[in-house]
Parts: structure tokens; sequence; C-alpha cells
């Protein structure tokens, strides 16, 4: 439905690309039509929009300001277009997800395949950031949802589901550490420390464990990504921290071990979280990839669990 000035839906997408080029492709126009259009929403303003920078554009504070309230109509529009597939029954509709990795090894995939058998007709776009930019990317309206760990409380945010998966040392099957039912990190120091790297939220929740088994929290590796860590596992090169995600089909075949670990012996937990802005209701069809992501949520948590027992 697209009812309201082109010019504002160029405006929104090119801001968001980062280029009148880019935002073009996205829109499958010509970039001197978008240029056009984005001129004269400036002159009818009095004021630039973007800053034209030789990196791309850059929003000035009028364009901050017009920024918020585009994200606001064009997502009223969306509440407006739920509402009529509401009444004829959901047959269609876009999802944005922003999420990590590793999440897209199981989870997101489970999920997004049981939206597609209930919805055929709705479409998908699943972005990949880094654990840190994850809220400002779902509070400034980029994306309907966003899957991420120990994500901290705002009140921009709206927690939809969440599940705490336990954080593990991984090892090879013939790791001397593989057949413990727990270990703490002054169990791993006799092997080489495969760390996440700050991307991660798991390292900053490594921290404080460290620091309170008197530890140097310095890894002979330290990686920005789940299957680096996992490939480094692999090649018998050390003993990694992280949850099960993303290394599923590796504990399947036996190939890697994830050992619970143990702070002042009690289990470590990562929550993982499903979030959406706080202020805007979910169109109809985020709204229903939110129920299935909520479910996979809660089905991975159980069987992992179950698995431990």
């Amino acid at each position: 439905m697209r009812i309201h000035a082109p010019a504002l839906q160029y405006f929104d997408v090119v801001r968001r690309a980062g280029s009148i080029r880019e935002g073009a492709r996205r829109l499958n126009v010509a970039s001197s039509a978008v240029n056009r259009q984005i001129l004269k929403l400036e002159d009818e303003i009095g004021a630039a929009l973007f800053e034209r920078l030789p990196s791309g554009l850059r929003l000035t504070l009028a364009g901050e300001v017009l920024a918020q309230h585009v994200t606001i109509v064009l997502r009223d529009l969306e509440r407006a277009t739920s509402a009529v597939d509401a009444i004829k029954g959901l047959q269609f509709g876009h999802v944005e997800l922003v999420t990590l990795e590793g999440l897209c090894h199981r989870v997101v995939p489970t999920a997004l395949a049981g939206v597609h058998r209930a919805y055929p007709r709705l479409s998908f776009g699943v972005t990949i950031l880094e654990t840190e930019k994850i809220p400002a990317a779902i509070i400034n309206g980029d994306f309907h949802l966003g899957l991420a760990f120990e994500v901290r409380r705002r009140a921009e945010l709206r927690q939809l589901a969440a599940a705490r998966v336990r954080l593990g040392a991984v090892v090879r099957r013939d790791s001397a550490l593989a057949g413990r039912p727990f270990v703490t990190l002054r169990d791993c120091t006799e092997q080489p420390l495969i760390l996440p790297k700050a991307n991660f939220a798991n390292r900053d929740q490594l921290h404080p464990l460290f620091f309170d088994a008197r530890l140097r929290e310095r890894g002979v590796f330290e990686a920005g990504s789940v299957e680096l860590m996992t490939q480094l596992v692999l090649r018998g090169l050390g003993v990694a921290f992280m949850t099960c995600i993303g290394i599923e089909t590796f504990l399947e075949t036996g190939e890697l071990v994830h050992i619970p670990l143990q702070h002042q012996r009690r289990p470590v937990f990562s929550e993982l979280g499903l979030y959406a802005r706080a202020d805007i209701a979910l169109p109809l069809a985020a709204a229903a990839a939110a129920d299935h992501l909520a479910e996979a949520l809660a089905n991975y948590a159980q069987a992992a669990e179950k698995e431990r027992r």
C-alpha cells in the first residue's frame, strides 16, 4: 500500500542505504529519479536533509527530525495494511529481522520454515549485525524484530520472548575435558583458550568470571565469529566458550562436545531474547513471525535441557 508521497518512501530507503545509488538499487528505480525526489523534499521543507560526504550521505539535524516522523508514518501504514490483511486473511506482508550469525544455523531457519508453512505468501529480510548494534537498529525503525543475546533493558525496547541457554566450554571429543559433567574456567586453563571478541555478548559475561577466578582474560585466539571459533576447536587449537547455538550439527555428529560452565557452583546462562520497538504495534505479518520465533526459542531451550539429562 503506497498511499504516501513517493518522496517520503525514497527518503526512508536512502537514509537506510546511506547513498542515492544504493537506495535506487533497492527501490529498483533510476538514481536520477531518487535524487529528484530528495531534492524536491528538501525544497519543500526548506532545509538540507543530508550532508553529501565522500563516504556517502549523513542525515542533518533536519533529516533526523524527518526520519523520526517518516518512521512513524510508514509504521502506521503497515498497521493499516495489517488491519486490512486481518479482514481478508493474512495473505501478503513483509518482515525485516535483524539477528546474529550463529542463530542462522538452526533457530532462525526453523522459525522461518514454520511461518512459511502457515503463511506462504509472506516475504522476509534477514540482516546479520553485531550484538551491540541490534537494539539501536530496532529502535530506529530499521527492523520489525531483533533476536540477540544479553540485550540490556531499555524503555524503547519490548521483549517479546526469551530463553536461557547454557554457556559452556566447547572441545573436541578427544579432549581430556570431554567427559566432564561441567567445568570451571580454571579447569580449562591447561589448554589454549579461544575467546569471543567484544562483539559477542558472551565476552561481557566471561569478563567478571575471569576476574573472580583471578585468571588472565586473554586467549591464544580471539575470534569475532562462531564459525571461526568452531573451526579452531575442530583443528585442536584449544577450548572455546560459547552456547550450543551455531554448532548444533557438530554436537549431533559428536565431533564437538559442549560442557556447561559453572561459576561459584552455579551454571552460567545466557539470555536469548526476541525484541521489537516498544512504542509501535507490530504489523500482522511481523506478529505472526514473532509467534513462530518465540515458539522456536522455547523449543530450542527445552530440547537443550532435555538433552543434558
